[in-house]
């Protein structure tokens, strides 16, 4: 049905090269940009501690961006796992994001950060003034994700 294409020596291991690399693409691409979130109306967070406000940031955000949420358990092997420190004042503003442990692919690091400020407002953490929490970020290659307080698991 299909003839196979026979390249020269000479071009056989250069096509290889782009091959492998425009194989790699659509996974960076994912990370090009990062969706529009939907509006979350969330109510004032009654957490009593950073630990505690950690769910309820990690709500907000899978109701901000429900289209990016893995369903299910997720793959063995994840394009990025993140460390990452959020700081949102009384408001709720994300005043800061900080990783403690950077992904390994370095295109889903600017990804996360635009997430979680697009993201905002967060649940003004009423009781604690400002809160800052941390959550783990596991990320497909897709461009889906969950975070870790509210994983279902992986396989």
């Amino acid at each position: 049905m299909f003839a196979a294409l026979r390249l020269p020596r000479s071009l056989a291991k250069p096509a290889l090269c782009l091959a492998a690399c425009l194989a790699g693409a659509p996974a960076h691409a994912q990370f090009a940009m990062v969706p529009s979130p939907l509006p979350a109306a969330s109510q004032p967070s009654e957490a009593d501690s950073d630990q505690t406000y950690r769910k309820d940031a990690a709500k907000h955000i899978y109701a901000t961006y429900p289209m990016r949420v893995w369903k299910g358990k997720m793959p063995p092997l994840l394009y990025g796992v993140a460390i990452v420190e959020t700081e949102v004042d009384a408001d709720g503003t994300v005043l800061d994001v900080r990783f403690r442990r950077p992904p390994g692919a370095a295109e889903v690091a600017p990804w996360i950060i635009q997430m979680i400020r697009k993201a905002g407002p967060f649940p003004a953490p009423a009781k604690l003034g400002k809160a800052t929490y941390v959550d783990i970020w596991l990320v497909h290659k897709g461009g889906n994700f969950q975070l870790d307080t509210l994983t279902e698991g992986q396989n």
